[in-house]
């Protein structure tokens, strides 16, 4: 297990995620599953990497995420405001493009 991560809590509507960023290639696990599984419609999987693709970090860390409550857009959008807050963890700097 990797000593180096950052943690991340998102919230949106009643969903609540939690998110591990730690050094990788961009594999994500979502509830001990993948992103493609978990979150089948690609309207919530571009929710999920939009900070990821606009920090252009998609490819340098896993992600673990462990997300519950709401619905389907609710825990994208939770996990979306999760990996935000750790992106911001790893790097200060990213707060202002994290805002937008």
């Amino acid at each position: 297990m990797s000593s180096v991560q950052h943690l991340g809590t998102g919230r949106r509507k009643t969903s609540t995620a939690r998110v591990i960023l730690r050094p990788g290639t961009g594999n994500f696990t979502v509830n001990d599953r993948s992103l493609e599984q978990y979150f089948f419609d690609g309207l919530h999987r571009m929710l999920v990497k939009r900070p990821l693709e606009a920090s252009d970090t998609l490819n340098k860390f896993d992600i673990h995420i462990r997300v519950e409550g709401g619905g389907m857009h609710g825990q994208a959008g939770a996990v979306q405001h999760g990996i935000a807050r750790a992106l911001v963890q790893f790097s200060a700097e990213l707060r202002g493009l994290m805002r937008k």
